[in-house]
């Protein structure tokens, strides 16, 4: 079970920022941040209803169509359409879409946008749906449903959550001579391991780490394991500037720097996932959400698990994403009840054993490990116990795009890391005080 931390697939935050200005304009009536909406009620078996589904994930598709088949068992008269956006225009969509109030009646979310969308009233919130019984809160971790939480209202109830582990390729490993990843391994092994598989395949162009340059999976484990922070528990402090963020930095830095990856501009060109899956990375530290990624893989049959190695302390960083009912929905009562099937014990075991995802409903992850046992998923589930919320804040969009921009110069070594780190400090906390 996660602990109680600070604040809480794939990067987090799509390259368009939300705007505030812009989702004000467009803000629809009867969801806002009073956290008051229609006591909802299950429909009538025979309701006749057209409803839309927005999700980014195409890998997830055939597990949430599975799930609609059982919801149709029920309801055989609504007719849910399952409406794919690829994530890099995930949320440039959904803005469009906000401030036309013309939101799907059922879409995904993420922390780092869902502040920003429900101070502007685009949920419908959850209150007679947990008022009713028909969605209990308690059965998922508590971690998640207090980050789609907002001034004391629930507008989403947890789909899946994930944390982050290393994916490793033993067949390199073997090939290398170097020793698989051990329980309890550090930073220091770590690095050993990546410069020493580098060095050994170098005639292959094999690296022995993709480097993942952006938060979820890179930067903000190692600056957690470093015993620092992002942002504070409160929203209101960032951890950039202090000695551990520059520590956690470094630690891509260096990997860079002395071959074990490769390059910024080569990551830029070709992503570490893709470097990892076509062969040419023997580790990757990514999330359980790569798990369908690694099964559809020209490397599925040499893929394995390990956790992430140890700084100052063990960390991970753990998300998930929940559904929302648009406040704009005209087919509300369809969704509702939607939302409310794909939060229940079947519908999420399901995901689990499709190996969409980790499920988020207690007790059904087991179904998520055992979908295929070659794999030790395992590993994630641990991850549970070392787990630090993302870091969020009111309007996270702003100061994520810092990171962005700034964070390249010292992970490619153009400038010294401690001067990126102060820098980044200074601009993230002034975006902070005006939020």
């Amino acid at each position: 079970m996660t602990r109680t931390p600070r604040p809480l697939r794939r990067p987090l935050l799509g390259t368009a920022a939300l705007s505030a200005a812009v989702l004000l304009g467009g803000c629809a009536g009867g969801g806002g941040g009073g956290g008051q909406s229609a006591d909802y009620e299950p429909p009538a078996e025979d309701l006749e209803a057209s409803i839309t589904y927005g999700v980014w994930d195409e890998t997830q598709v055939d597990a949430i169509e599975a799930n609609i088949e059982g919801f149709n068992e029920q309801y055989p008269n609504i007719d849910v359409n399952v409406d794919v956006t690829p994530y890099d225009a995930y949320f440039t969509k959904l803005q469009t879409q906000g401030s036309s109030a013309n939101l799907p009646d059922l879409f995904w979310m993420n922390g780092p946008n869902f502040q920003l969308y429900a101070e502007n009233g685009l949920f419908e919130p959850l209150t007679s749906t947990i008022d009713g019984g028909y969605i209990d809160p308690a059965d998922y971790p508590e971690a998640l449903v207090d980050l789609y939480t907002f001034e004391d209202v629930t507008y989403g109830v947890p789909k899946d959550f994930d944390t982050i582990a290393v994916w490793y390729n033993t067949a390199l490993f073997e090939q290398a001579g170097v020793a698989v990843p051990a329980e309890g391994w550090t930073w220091e092994d770590f690095q050993t391991t990546a410069k020493s598989i580098s060095e050994a395949l170098a005639d292959q162009g094999v690296y022995g780490i993709a480097s993942s340059l952006e938060g979820q999976s890179g930067y903000y484990n190692t600056i957690l394991q470093a015993g620092g922070d992002v942002i504070s528990e409160d929203g209101t402090e960032t951890g950039y500037g202090s000695e551990e963020a520059a520590a956690g930095l470094q630690f891509w830095t260096d990997l860079i720097a002395d071959g074990s990856s490769p390059s910024v501009q080569q990551l830029t060109d070709t992503v570490g996932l893709d470097w990892f899956t076509s062969g040419r990375a023997a580790m990757f530290m990514g999330g359980s959400w790569n798990r369908n990624a690694m099964v559809d893989s020209d490397v599925a049959a040499d893929v394995q698990v390990a956790p992430l190695p140890t700084g100052e302390r063990q960390a991970s960083v753990i998300h998930g994403v929940a559904n929302m009912v648009s406040a704009s929905s005209d087919q509300k009562q369809a969704a509702q009840a939607l939302q409310a099937y794909l939060a229940s014990e079947e519908a999420e075991r399901q995901q689990g054993e499709l190996g969409a995802a980790i499920p988020a409903f207690e007790g059904t992850q087991q179904a998520f490990v055992d979908s295929i046992p070659e794999y030790d998923l395992q590993v994630f589930l641990g991850a549970l116990d070392y787990s630090y919320p993302y870091p969020v804040s009111r309007n996270t969009a702003a100061w994520a795009a810092l990171e962005l921009e700034m964070l390249p110069d010292a992970f490619s070594g153009s400038r010294p890391v401690d001067e990126v780190n102060d820098e980044l400090g200074t601009e993230v906390q002034a975006l902070l005080d005006e939020e």
